[in-house]
């Protein structure tokens, strides 16, 4: 199938960065989103990095300005129907995932191929309550997905071999590298990181070193970019709880125990950055604040 069109639900952190990408390489892109304050604030943060390439030589003024006037918002999920190819980025939870393509079914041609941002939820059973579930699979991008090479692409039981070649040519038209995982609780990447960022938790929680000293340790110690627990705000507190419990639920095993810490800062609505508390404090003017 040649896709020209891309539907995407979500215009958050993920849902613009998507659409970011997509534009620049030259697809037709519709966002979509509940909140309408929200679709106006991802086309200023698209602006905004579009324009840091431009500033970076990254890419010319005439690809920006392009990418720009390709992308249109909505807030009416059907208006995503004609796209060749919907991706849903909406919150991580697998009810509000079902009924966004509850909705969308309807109003989508017959050879639309629905795919999921998901970082942990089950492809087979998201794709089960849909009426194409070969033309369903796993569309996992990084975060911040300009920035970010790898994209996850995962098959359901029922995904068919041309919907996957035709995500996989989306993916390297987007200049990235796709990595095929097999459908299992929180796929490759996260199946690897999220149980690090977890025990990092438990180092804390138990008095092993604080925030400073465990993020140092990692840094320095282990070479990572960032420390486990400075990465765990930046993704989200509550991002990360859910793909353990994805674990925990999916695998039966304890190592995967969600830590009752990360529990807490969750319950207390400190989930990182995008509330400016969590493992830090983002409030001051000056470099973040352990909070513990």
């Amino acid at each position: 199938m040649d896709i020209t069109s891309i539907g995407i639900v979500g215009a958050g952190q993920m849902g613009n960065g998507i659409a970011h990408v997509c534009a620049l390489a030259g697809y037709d892109v519709t966002l979509t989103d509940v909140n309408s304050d929200a679709l106006e604030e991802a086309v200023k943060i698209i602006g905004t990095n579009l324009d840091r390439q431009v500033s970076r030589e990254k890419i010319a003024q005439n690809d920006r300005d392009a990418a720009m006037q390709r992308i249109r918002t909505t807030s009416a999920l059907i208006d995503l129907g004609p796209s060749d190819l919907i991706i849903e980025a909406a919150t991580e939870r697998e009810d509000v995932k079902h009924a966004i393509f509850a909705e969308l079914l309807p109003a989508l041609k017959p050879e639309t191929i629905l795919t999921s941002n998901t970082s942990s939820i089950s492809i087979t059973r998201l794709a089960s309550r849909t009426d194409r579930p070969e033309k369903f699979m796993g569309f996992h991008f990084m975060n911040p997905v300009p920035v970010m090479q790898l994209v996850e692409l995962i098959r359901g039981i029922a995904t068919d071999e041309p919907t996957y070649d035709a995500c996989r040519s989306v993916v390297d038209r987007l200049e990235k590298t796709a990595a095929t995982a097999e459908d299992f609780p929180a796929f490759i990447v996260n199946r690897i990181l999220m149980p690090m960022i977890n025990e990092a938790v438990y180092t804390l929680y138990e008095g092993v070193g604080t925030v400073t000293s465990i993020d140092t340790s990692l840094k320095l110690g282990a070479n990572h970019p960032m420390g486990p627990l400075e990465l765990a705000d930046f993704i989200g507190l509550d991002t990360c709880l859910a793909i353990m419990n994805v674990l925990h639920d999916g695998l039966a095993d304890t190592k995967y125990r969600p830590c009752p810490l990360l529990t807490k800062y969750v319950e207390a609505g400190w989930l990182g950055r995008k509330t400016q508390r969590g493992f830090y404090d983002y409030r001051g003017e000056g470099d973040p604040v352990p909070t513990r």
